[in-house]
């Protein structure tokens, strides 16, 4: 890396440690600290929200899965921009009216507090599985290219996360995310338009050589679960991004810190329409990467063998003095603003689903003390089992992350029981969860002709793609069924699910408009 590469990174280091200082002290409520006194901006919201979907992972797939053959990794995100579209102007305002801080009291309030706790221990368990996954390949992925310590990446990246995200809450989080959106982009337009020009046979050939080749397909139109087809990872993607949207409270704490309803889903449905345009761009370099190698004549070092490698190698290799820099900053950005706003997240349902549960006679004080501890307890959690990865190659966590994939899903089909089904109680919600564990206990285990368990013939047949969705589809179908024979009590209320947020709205607005009358 060249001086002016490392200025560039310390650069955006820096912003991002004066940030948080700018926001510290400043917040002396958990409303204040953990939703930014539902004071964000929608735009800034939205913004949040592309950093937090766009991680460092997206930096090195999408090209490697680009160069080495189609554009089918971005067909989930085409689903992205159709959940929202349909679900955002009824799920917004919901919950902004129904929760105070936590997504999960939604299922306290229709399940009762045992459902309540398992789903967020269940969001908890697979953040935080992905928080010290992510930023392992972070530094395994940089130290490769540039031969800095992996330890020293880990280390030196986390406590800098830790240390914005603890003084300055959820506003320093959203607004580092702002500043990693803008950044983001700015690395992506200037590779995008270094690559054109790269190939002394200029950008036209470039780009009839990548649609001769059928490289921009969206892969197999053919309905087989079998294989990551384009219905196979639509079906992934709609599941996938309705949880996204319904219980994951890293995107539904944008929603509560936004202004006003109006607000939050603009920035909602914004954060959705850039993420699209920018995993197209990921996927774009990644073909014109293809071509650049094909018609320049260069030929790749024996050191790179998987198509991640390329793009980090093309990056230091090729890229002008200090742009390198700059996507490298990015790279660090979006694996901090990931690490940032899960650590934030986990903090507050740490304090709303547990500690005021097990702890009620406490104050706000109290809580917002014990919040921003575990914060700080949950980031260096995070280095600690990245470091271990980074040790041991995975190996010794292979179980732990099969573990947190089974319990971590289910969430996308217990939202839509409870929003959907007047007559499902605690015991429905209780027997889908049981099922769904079941299941994708057995189909994750088995899976790839039983690498972990081998039951044969029994094994689970189609592709991973498929678990999440099926292991919701099944919590759905099992607890209406429950439901169907052993339905709520009569006196339970039912203000909580669709039909009674319609009735709500349908009398707001005749009130209202009997006010202006």
């Amino acid at each position: 890396m060249h001086l002016v590469d490392l200025i560039v990174i310390a650069a955006y280091l820096l912003t991002l440690v004066g940030i948080g200082l700018h926001f510290s002290g400043k917040q002396k409520t958990t409303d204040s600290y953990f939703v930014a006194g539902r004071s964000i901006p929608g735009w800034a919201a939205g913004m949040s929200l592309l950093a937090t979907i766009i991680t460092s992972v997206t930096f090195i797939a999408y090209p490697g899965a680009a160069y080495a053959g189609n554009w089918n990794l971005i067909v989930p995100g085409l689903l992205f921009i159709a959940v929202i579209a349909a679900l955002g102007p009824i799920v917004v305002p919901f919950f902004r009216h129904v929760v105070s801080m936590s997504v999960y009291e939604y299922f306290g309030k229709r399940f009762g507090a045992g459902v309540r706790m398992y789903s967020s221990f269940a969001f908890a368990a697979g953040h935080f599985a992905k928080m010290g996954f992510v930023f392992y390949l972070l530094a395994l992925s940089v130290a490769g290219f540039t031969g800095w310590s992996i330890t020293m990446l880990l280390v030196g990246l986390g406590v800098i996360t830790i240390f914005y995200t603890f003084v300055g809450g959820l506003k320093a989080v959203i607004w580092t995310d702002v500043a990693q959106g803008m950044l983001l982009w700015t690395g992506v337009g200037v590779t995008l338009l270094l690559l054109l020009f790269a190939s002394p046979a200029g950008p036209g050939a470039m780009l009839h050589l990548i649609a001769v080749h059928h490289k921009t397909s969206l892969g197999s139109m053919s309905f087989d679960l079998a294989k990551p087809t384009f219905w196979t990872l639509a079906i992934y993607g709609f599941f996938f991004y309705l949880q996204k949207y319904t219980a994951d409270q890293t995107v539904v704490q944008r929603y509560l810190a936004a202004k006003s309803d109006i607000s939050a889903l603009h920035g909602i449905i914004m954060g959705a329409s850039l993420c699209l345009p920018v995993w197209v761009a990921f996927m774009l370099i990644g073909s014109l990467l293809w071509a650049f190698y094909q018609l320049s004549g260069q030929v790749l070092p024996a050191a790179i063998t998987r198509p991640d490698q390329v793009f980090p190698y093309y990056m230091v290799s090729q890229m002008p003095i200090g742009v390198g820099g700059l996507f490298l900053a990015a790279l660090f950005g979006a694996a901090m603003s990931m690490l940032a706003s899960d650590l934030n997240c986990l903090g507050l349902i740490l304090v709303e689903d547990f500690y005021a549960y097990f702890f009620p006679k406490h104050n706000d004080g109290q809580r917002l003390r014990f919040g921003k501890i575990s914060i700080v307890l949950c980031g260096f959690l995070a280095i600690g089992v990245a470091l271990i990865l980074s040790n041991t190659h995975g190996s010794a966590l292979a179980m732990y992350y099969t573990a947190t994939a089974i319990v971590a899903g289910g969430l996308a089909g217990l939202f839509l029981l409870a929003f959907l089904s007047r007559r499902a109680g605690r015991g429905a919600a209780i027997a889908g969860i049981v099922v769904n564990l079941l299941f994708t206990a057995y189909a994750t285990l088995t899976l790839g002709g039983g690498k972990i368990l081998n039951l044969h013939n029994y094994n689970y047949p189609w592709s991973e793609y498929a678990i999440g969705a099926i292991g919701n589809l099944l919590l759905l179908a099992v607890g209406l069924l429950y439901a169907a024979l052993f339905p709520a009590p009569a006196g339970t209320s039912t203000n909580n699910t669709l039909w009674g947020w319609l009735a709500f709205r349908k009398q707001s607005t005749a009130v209202s408009l009997g006010d202006n009358q």
